[in-house]
């Protein structure tokens, strides 16, 4: 059994802390039920209610944080890590707090895929440099409403509610806009819906589910930019989108230097 201790932040119910850190409603509750986790040193089977400043520690199993993600690649500097839906990349029971290291770039809470974290600062800057540098290209595979036929780089301009987290796609520039640009290549064309492959060439916030959203083929399950009505119909309530492949390019880390990580998602096979 593993052991992680948390200092809580906001007031909630434990069951809801411990799904929050992105384990299952099941493997909560048997954590609960096995008594393995404990409020401030004194160990329950209760849903309590936990408020900011307790300390709570919990146990869990290796099977079930293989439901939250997978380690792809390891080495002294650099963790590649297949993130489950469901799971926040940073924040109070992010990923970056679970394994103790930096994440260099972002996934949406809802969003599964590859995430590359720095074990300490020079590696964090080294990695960070590439990104800016255009020296890691990110690919993402996704199943859209409607057909798509054509290879082609999109452009457009987004603007972003940072109140709401939202954002919107316009065919011109506004007020506080910035340019996205986003190359959609089908791979499997359908009537109903399609299997395109993504590279996201500007990483701003929803770039890929607002602007295909945008393009009147939004991804299949997305409840923020989708359609309801295309939701039900395909039977999704999980959004079909994931980071499934970065290469590197020449960067200045030997372990990383021209390496390419690709992890098929569970739900297409191409």
């Amino acid at each position: 059994m593993k052991k992680k201790s948390v200092l809580v932040e906001k007031e909630r119910k434990l069951l809801d802390l411990l799904q929050d850190f992105g384990f299952s409603y099941s493997d909560s509750n048997k954590i609960l039920r096995n008594k393995d986790v404990k409020i401030n040193g004194k160990a329950t089977k209760s849903n309590d209610l936990v408020v900011p400043g307790d300390e709570v520690v919990f146990f869990y199993s290796d099977e079930m944080v293989s439901k939250r993600f997978e380690i792809v690649f390891e080495s002294e500097n650099v963790l590649v890590v297949f993130k489950r839906q469901g799971i926040e990349t940073a924040g109070e029971f992010g990923l970056e707090k679970f394994l103790n290291a930096y994440a260099v770039h972002r996934l949406d809470r809802n969003t599964e895929g590859l995430l590359i974290f720095a074990k300490n600062e020079e590696s964090q800057n080294k990695l960070v440099d590439a990104f800016k540098t255009n020296n890691v290209h990110k690919f993402y595979v996704a199943e859209v409403v409607g057909e798509l036929k054509e290879n082609k780089l999109y452009k457009a301009y987004l603007t972003k509610d940072k109140e709401n987290s939202y954002v919107k796609v316009f065919s011109s520039p506004q007020k506080d806009s910035v340019q996205i640009l986003t190359r959609v290549n089908p791979i499997k064309p359908g009537a109903q819906s399609s299997v395109v492959e993504i590279e996201l060439l500007t990483g701003k916030t929803h770039q890929i589910r607002a602007h295909l959203a945008y393009l009147g083929h939004p991804i299949i399950g997305d409840g923020k930019y989708g359609r309801e009505k295309d939701n039900k119909k395909f039977k999704q309530t999980k959004q079909k989108l994931c980071c499934y492949k970065l290469i590197f390019d020449k960067i200045s880390m030997k372990e990383l230097d021209g390496k390419e990580f690709v992890k098929i998602p569970d739900w297409q096979n191409f």
